[in-house]
């Protein structure tokens, strides 16, 4: 029997957990000739989700756990069921409902039965999202798509359904800063995609806030881009002649009028003076992306899993 391994980062979901793993084991009778684990991963949450999750393992040996530490963030959380997961079929969706359950099946066909390495989901709406937060996403997937080496799908999640294959090359990939989305592009392997309208989540509010998204976008593009490092020679090129156009037009000035050209001066020195900052500030960001990569810190510490936890449980019985 052949066996599916569902991945789910969890950060403060304590009140989805349990209605993500009723949603998912309603799929698995579906699926009966396939053996499942749901693997949560405990994002270091600050609420009850792992007091959840150490019920959940209790009473369902197909649920183990991840807890880290402290919050790492989704890419850590990610990495680490991966690790953990031993399935022939990896599933990786989230918590909070927004990534429906019930397309599990179809989307494994399409794996199984169809000859793709991977299978996802992307939204073709974001009813429910503020407008700012829609507007930026997608420019962001525009601009990727515009800049980088990897081609994003606009609108596209991180669930998917995987084969063992498509995961060992994932893992392949060992950076620190990791940006999953590129990462899956970058393998090459063929996506076949579901679309689905956006869904809002069942409860509990998102931990992704706008500052967090952005940072989120400017790491995608720092992994799988060069195109910033070099625009500033592009936009230098652009500000000389710019300069020796204003050069022309200051002596111009001085010779046919009394009116002082310091004030313009003093224009283009700021403006010159902006663009250096602006390219020591991306320099910057690839050097502190590179001192991450080196330092080789490990990118979560895990606190407790289901498996030290059964232990612990045996031994105080034993005593």
């Amino acid at each position: 029997m052949k066996k599916i391994s569902v991945v789910v980062p969890c950060y403060n979901e304590a009140d989805t957990v349990g209605i993500f793993y009723r949603a998912v084991m309603r799929q698995a009778i579906l699926l009966e000739k396939y053996e499942f684990e749901i693997i949560f991963v405990d994002d270091g949450s600050a609420d009850s989700t792992l007091v959840k999750l150490r019920s959940l393992a209790k009473e369902d040996e197909r649920v183990r756990y991840i807890s880290f530490s402290r919050n790492f963030g989704k890419e850590s959380a990610m990495l680490a069921g991966f690790k953990a997961a031993d399935g022939d079929y990896i599933i990786t969706m989230d918590a909070d409902m927004q990534d429906p359950p019930d397309m599990i099946p179809a989307m494994l066909s399409a794996v199984v039965n169809e000859g793709y390495e991977c299978a996802a989901a992307r939204r073709t709406t974001r009813e429910g999202e503020s407008p700012i937060r829609s507007f930026f996403a997608r420019r962001f997937y525009s601009l990727m798509d515009r800049i980088s080496d990897v081609q994003l799908s606009q609108g596209e999640r991180d669930f998917r359904v995987m084969t063992r294959r498509y995961l060992d090359d994932v893992l392949k990939l060992c950076e620190h800063n990791r940006f999953s989305k590129g990462i899956f592009a970058w393998t090459g392997h063929e996506t076949k995609w579901f679309a689905y309208k956006n869904i809002e989540r069942t409860a509990g509010t998102s931990s992704w806030s706008f500052k967090n998204l952005f940072r989120y976008g400017v790491r995608g593009i720092l992994s799988f881009s060069s195109f910033p490092a070099v625009l500033p020679a592009y936009i230098g090129f652009v500000t000389g002649c710019i300069s020796v156009v204003m050069a022309v037009v200051l002596l111009i000035i001085t010779i046919a009028s009394s009116v002082s050209p310091l004030l313009w001066i003093a224009c283009l020195m700021i403006f010159l003076a902006s663009l250096i900052l602006t390219a020591q500030g991306v320099n910057g960001a690839y050097i502190s992306q590179a001192l991450a990569e080196d330092r080789c810190r490990p990118q979560y510490i895990v606190k407790e899993t289901d498996a030290d936890r059964r232990v612990a449980v045996v031994k105080e019985k034993e005593e």
